[in-house]
């Protein structure tokens, strides 16, 4: 079962059956205990107090139109978008991307990111969990016990959480309009008392991008925002009737259940949840997550520098979190597979995709530098996968207009803070952009970056379902970013 935060909590009653759902409700009907119930498997070495912002491009951004333009390939690979110099000489980047180009010095681009997979879901599989390759029996059409885990639940396993969660996805998970959750978000072999925190926060849009600057692929194809508010996090908070004092005393007749529970079960499932049950009534009174939902608190000037959209919101709720002590926080920039530019490629970029994701990702670099959060925090960018070097007219295109199909062989990605050198170009690919020429690296190195950063060993084993070991990832850290 997902793990999602709810926008209030239910209202709480002590029926017998739902406390003896161990697991299930946890305190006051929340799920949040269970999200909290990483082990304790962090050394004082380990604690360094980095995190972590992944924005993760779901549907393939094109490395053509980004961060790799190839200008002196004929037509057929070139494209409509003409490079631009950054701030640091040299580097050339898409001419939509004007204030990124001005920030050069806070990123590094990755031109050589390799993998063998040009399906979406094993392809976001492989991006999302740092292995190189899909696991065995893998099911492209929903999560597995089966599955590697996230970079997220990994990082939710290794590090003891301290009040606060130490991972979260958010706006939402990606699941796909067809109804397809796409696999690689969750804990998967770690099992699910590890998986990341859910926190859904965008409306249920069935277009693509930047809510309410969204569209649909093919420009002609309707589509609805759904119900409720266009960005709403959830509000951690007591309901009126429900005072502290009560919360304590339910609290402790729950663990009085809980202890019984205990006594019963011999089939060694339960766990103790003490700990845990604390940790999510410090959620809501000492109100470092609570606050951190209310971006309203920024005023006007922050609001607008971010973008008043989908993209904006959610890098300025990354970096809220992050505030609040969040390790990792796992960005789904745009819901279903928003960057799957296979018709209309050149409009949906120019008009949707790349205006805002600019405006966002360079405020996000400002507003960190100016906090002193950004030497401690690293940004990394990426998709499933690149695009194909060739435009083609899509088969199935209704717009007629042409687009790039997906290509796992390379791609382009962003890292920048968490002391990364800044204006640094890492890898190249050749002339067409089609596979590495230099410095060839995988999902796994980026997995080690970002393990490394958060002083997290790669090779850190955890036990399976079956009590097998195995290692949270076998790539080593990019270096040359450093």
């Amino acid at each position: 079962m997902h793990r999602h935060c709810t926008a209030f909590l239910p209202h709480v009653s002590l029926d017998r059956r739902e406390l003896l759902q161990a697991g299930a409700l946890g305190l006051l009907g929340m799920a949040l205990p269970d999200l909290l119930r990483a082990e304790a498997r962090a050394s004082s070495e380990t604690r360094r107090g980095k995190s972590v912002i992944y924005l993760f491009q779901s549907g393939g951004p094109p490395q053509h139109e980004t961060f790799d333009l190839k200008p002196d390939a004929p037509d057929s690979i070139r494209g409509e978008f003409k490079p631009i110099a950054t701030a640091t000489p040299g580097m050339d980047i898409c001419e939509h991307l004007p204030r990124l180009a001005k920030r050069s010095k806070h990123f590094a681009i990755l031109r050589s990111l390799t993998h063998k997979s040009n399906d979406h879901s094993a392809g976001t599989h492989i991006m999302l969990t740092g292995k190189n390759e899909a696991p065995a029996g893998f099911n492209p059409n929903k999560p597995s016990g089966t599955d590697w885990p996230s970079l997220a639940a990994a990082v939710q396993y290794a590090l003891a959480p301290h009040d606060v969660p130490t991972a979260a996805i958010l706006p939402h998970l990606l699941i796909h309009r067809t109804g397809r959750t796409l696999p690689g978000q969750q804990a998967g072999l770690m099992g699910s008392r590890h998986d990341p925190w859910v926190i859904e926060a965008a409306t249920k849009c069935t277009g693509y991008g930047a809510c309410p600057l969204c569209f649909f692929h093919d420009g002609k194809t309707k589509f609805s925002h759904g119900d409720g508010p266009l960005f709403q996090p959830p509000h951690l908070q007591l309901p009126e009737y429900l005072s502290a004092a009560r919360v304590q005393a339910r609290h402790s007749l729950l663990e009085q259940i809980e202890h019984q529970r205990r006594a019963l079960d011999q089939s060694g499932e339960a766990e103790a949840m003490d700990k845990f049950q604390q940790q999510a009534l410090d959620l809501l009174t000492s109100g470092r997550v609570r606050r951190a939902f209310n971006l309203e608190e920024e005023g006007p000037r922050v609001l607008d520098a971010y973008g008043r959209h989908q993209f904006g919101k959610s890098f300025l709720l990354a970096r809220r979190l992050v505030e609040a002590g969040v390790r990792m926080v796992h960005v789904n920039v745009g819901n279903q597979e928003t960057w799957d530019t296979h018709e209309r490629a050149f409009i949906n970029l120019k008009d949707f995709l790349l205006p805002p994701f600019d405006q966002a990702l360079s405020a996000l670099l400002d507003d960190l530098d100016a906090r002193g959060m950004l030497e401690d925090t690293l940004i990394v960018t990426g998709g499933e996968f690149g695009r194909t070097p060739k435009i083609f007219a899509f088969s199935g295109a209704i717009s007629g207009l042409p687009g790039r199909d997906h290509w796992g062989a390379v791609q382009s990605c962003l890292f920048a803070g968490g002391g990364v050198r800044g204006g640094t170009v890492v890898g190249s690919s050749d002339k067409q952009g089609e596979y590495p020429q230099t410095n060839p690296q995988t999902p796994a190195d980026l997995a080690a970056t970002v393990f490394s950063t958060l002083g997290i060993d790669p090779r850190l084993e955890f036990k399976d379902a079956q009590g097998k070991p195995l290692v949270l990832c076998q790539g080593e850290r990019i270096g040359e970013l450093f």
